[in-house]
């Protein structure tokens, strides 16, 4: 199966019914050019935790229709920092002061419809709470990084959704999250050239099932996600 290209047809399908049509294409948009990591990997981290080999339906055409909860799942992740990353782009290109505060007005409905049509699909998950601080810990670092100018802030946002992924993933087999595995999340995050993701294809290409069972071996709670700022 074509992970990537299943997340990407979860995702499209849990907002399908976004009116209006202008408004759904700009998500359309989005969707269809952004990296798929996130959901990729919390695909990943459900089969490590699962008996299943596979966490997907083999009775769709082409075996790339996700099985519930992992389709949900994965979708929910990657809305969610789908929503964020589009928000942080604004905050830093500033369209107002550039002559595209149209376009940003539309763009910043499309982050909205993102980030609560994500909290939508992980509100009855163990992923819920997690999906809450990474959306938190986003605006502190965001606020941080505009009142101070301190540098490194941004990378965040990648280290907390690999994180969510994870947290998302591994609830499918009742696995609590460990320092072993928000750390693996971390070092994934620091091999990172630019803030944004890379194709899934690539940053993934060495995250196998087996290494992912290895790292959710070790039970216990997780270290908290990455921002600067203290609650």
């Amino acid at each position: 199966m074509d992970e990537a290209g299943a997340t990407r047809q979860a995702a499209l399908g849990a907002v399908r019914d976004v009116e209006p049509a202008g408004l759904h294409e700009r998500i359309t948009e989005w969707l269809d050019q952004s990296s798929m990591v996130p959901g990729v990997l919390t695909i990943r981290f459900a089969r490590a935790t699962t008996d299943s080999p596979t966490a997907h339906t083999e009775s769709q055409p082409g075996g790339d229709e996700l099985a519930d909860p992992v389709g949900e799942r994965a979708a929910g992740v990657q809305l969610i920092y789908d929503g964020l990353r589009l928000t942080r782009r604004l905050a830093h290109d500033e369209p107002w002061e550039t002559g595209g505060g149209d376009d940003a007005d539309l763009d910043i409905l499309v982050a909205d419809v993102l980030v609560a049509r994500g909290f939508y699909l992980l509100a009855k998950t163990d992923a819920a709470e997690r999906a809450v601080e990474t959306v938190r810990a986003f605006g502190r670092d965001q606020t941080r990084q505009q009142d101070s100018g301190a540098d490194g802030l941004d990378r965040n946002l990648e280290t907390d959704a690999l994180e969510l992924a994870a947290a998302a993933g591994t609830a499918v087999g009742n696995r609590a999250l460990s320092p072993s595995v928000t750390g693996f999340a971390a070092e994934l995050a620091d091999e990172l050239a630019d803030d944004d993701f890379p194709p899934a294809e690539e940053l993934l290409a060495g995250v196998d099932a087996e290494r992912l069972r290895g790292l959710t071996a070790e039970q216990g709670g997780s270290d908290g996600l990455t921002t600067s700022v203290d609650d």
